[in-house]
């Protein structure tokens, strides 16, 4: 009952305060809501960037090209190989056999505006392929590794003097692809941390000068012996209110820009995956209002530290 009471007494306080204070309040509102509105829309931000780079790395396949000298013998030594990576400890994920017609149609399907570069082929050069897709994109290097120590493709690969010109990932280009969005991943973290450190400095400096309007009651209250708890009770709750009604507006705008913006960037950029499930938003927008308030309460905690000091 008698923490009930106190939380009572603080609310009331703090609602006196932010009535007295209406300049500043606002101010605090309007800090706590655009700093959080910058939180959300980096975090949507960086789940749809987060679903590009994941739709990029999973395009991430092994091609392995097989000699036309190659006996059926030979090629069922290879499926068994390959057959023996796709075990529960495996990376590959699945195997994909392609003759050398299903290859030239392929080929054919890629070309189709430069049709001139099918017709000038001598019959059919393209070699068989093996097209493999991975559980685990970032340890494309590690299964290449393994084939190319595998006699089973290294004596029938269509490059005999080099096996590892025989087997393609997009050397190079993965790696850069990888290292790409894993910084693109870890921007956006920064990104919110600042976004969330910069909320706590505006927020703080907005609670500090509703503590400076009431100085004189905070020395009175504790020349009378109230506690330090007692006196930081009522301006910890005035900065959670304020991040919360913040927190809401931030929601609102939010999800606004949910209806209208995203689907025409969606509908813009329709060849890219862009989308962002649904089911995120009310995760973001209950993370919005648990940071409100943690920012609210703690910038209010660290506002008053000076002024209770002994």
């Amino acid at each position: 009952m008698a923490t009930m009471s106190k939380l009572i007494y603080f609310l009331k306080e703090s609602i006196i305060s932010s009535r007295r204070n209406l300049g500043t309040t606002i101010g605090g509102i309007i800090t706590i809501f655009l700093s959080l509105l910058m939180v959300g829309v980096t975090i949507v931000f960086s789940i749809m960037i987060g679903n590009l780079a994941a739709s990029f790395e999973e395009e991430v396949n092994v091609r392995l090209y097989i000699s036309d000298q190659a006996t059926d013998a030979q090629i069922k030594t290879l499926d068994s190989f390959l057959a023996s990576l796709q075990n529960d400890q495996g990376n590959v994920a699945s195997v994909e056999y392609k003759d050398k017609d299903a290859v030239l149609a392929d080929f054919q399907r890629q070309t189709t505006n430069n049709p001139d570069i099918v017709n000038q082929l001598d019959g059919n050069p393209l070699p068989r392929t093996y097209v493999l897709t991975l559980r685990d994109t970032h340890k494309v290097k590690d299964t290449v590794n393994a084939i190319l120590q595998s006699s089973s493709f290294t004596s029938i690969a269509d490059n005999s003097n080099d096996p590892s010109e025989s087997i393609k990932y997009g050397q190079g280009t993965v790696e850069r692809l990888f290292a790409v969005t894993n910084v693109i991943r870890y921007a956006c973290v920064v990104a919110v941390a600042l976004l969330v450190f910069i909320s706590l400095v505006f927020l703080n400096n907005t609670i500090r000068l509703a503590i400076l309007a009431r100085r004189r009651e905070i020395s009175i209250m504790r020349l009378v012996g109230a506690t330090n708890g007692f006196i930081r009770g009522p301006f910890v709750m005035e900065g959670a209110l304020q991040a919360l009604v913040g927190a809401i507006f931030a929601i609102i705008v939010l999800s606004i820009m949910r209806g209208t913006l995203l689907p025409t960037i969606e509908n813009t950029v329709s060849f890219l995956p862009l989308s962002v499930d649904p089911g995120v938003f009310p995760i973001v927008y209950i993370v919005l209002i648990i940071a409100g308030v943690i920012i609210g309460m703690l910038g209010s905690a660290i506002a008053m530290r000076r002024y209770l000091k002994v």
